[in-house]
């Protein structure tokens, strides 16, 4: 055998399952349909496989700053709550609070923490950077007038999965840079660069869900204007300055392309002096916190 094969990761049986019904379903890549088809296939696909959901105390829609939300408090309380604010993944295309329902509900179930999952603009229609000020916009909100929300303002957390994880870190950036400090920035195997050149992007480039074909369709939905391919409000890899952020949870796959640069991004911050907790699942896909109806350890990785 040799090294190459030695070296190759294993998928998780249930991972593995997972992507070959997907292949057998016979439904066409999110890049070769309509938008608004992708979409209908997303919120009923991601669903399904996320499966039973935690039940919580009270769950409430409403509007911040004119952007939809919704508010899940795990308990009922007259003492200020830490507080998560959550922008879903999606590409910036596809997601919505009704498709991260589940994983909303058991951030506030299991942590004990009140929910804030944010319905932010999509492209194509609203590309950057509506998506991105609409997440400042329900942030800075919250955290101004925390006892509205009954939370704890020096205990509110911004956080997102993949690209709802990229929102997160410039959220961060400017919480910092708007006397707005969040305590926390949850990154769940987020984009963190427009431009990627490392070793898990070649290898995972097809055969396991997220591809990087698709990937680079989802930054042309996003990024309207080529000017706009060096903002790094787009790659928070661009960044100059890294000090002074929350500290960060980043929890990266370990067949995902987008791990090696959401790794890479939590070393970074870690040498600018922010306690980085970091988690690699091994033989994980890109996406799989939202697979847990059929995959057992995404279910255990929630509640880790």
């Amino acid at each position: 055998m040799s090294e190459t094969e030695t070296d190759a990761p294993i998928l998780d049986p249930q991972v593995a399952q997972a992507l070959a019904a997907a292949a057998a379903s016979g439904a066409l890549p999110v890049d070769q349909v309509p938008v608004a088809d992708a979409r209908a296939y997303a919120e009923q696909n991601w669903k399904e496989q996320f499966g039973p959901v935690d039940e919580v105390f009270a769950v409430e829609d409403t509007e911040i700053e004119g952007v939809p939300v919704r508010i899940y408090r795990p308990v009922e309380t007259d003492e200020p709550s830490m507080a998560l604010i959550y922008f879903h993944g999606g590409g910036w295309v596809l997601g919505s609070i009704e498709s991260h329902d589940g994983i909303a509900r058991a951030f506030a179930k299991r942590a004990g923490i009140v929910v804030i999952s944010v319905g932010y603009s999509l492209a194509p229609e609203h590309p950057f950077p509506q998506p991105l000020e609409d997440c400042w916009k329900v942030s800075r909100y919250v955290w101004e007038n925390a006892a509205e929300f009954g939370v704890d303002q020096e205990h509110i957390g911004v956080g997102g999965d993949s690209a709802g994880g990229t929102l997160a870190t410039i959220v961060a950036f400017r919480g910092r840079d708007y006397a707005t400090p969040f305590a926390l920035q949850v990154l769940l195997y987020p984009v963190t660069s427009i431009t990627p050149n490392t070793p898990s992007w070649d290898e995972f480039a097809t055969g396991y869900g997220l591809t990087a074909e698709l990937m680079r369709w989802y930054w042309a939905q996003y990024v309207a204007d080529a000017e706009d391919l060096d903002n790094p409000d787009i790659s928070p890899a661009l960044q100059r300055d890294t000090r002074r952020v929350p500290r960060a949870i980043v929890v990266t796959a370990e067949c995902d392309i987008l791990r090696d640069e959401a790794e890479t991004y939590a070393q970074r911050l870690a040498l600018s002096g922010i306690e980085v907790e970091g988690y690699r699942y091994d033989g994980m896909v890109h996406g799989f916190l939202r697979m847990a109806g059929i995959v057992d350890r995404s279910q255990q990785a929630l509640t880790e």
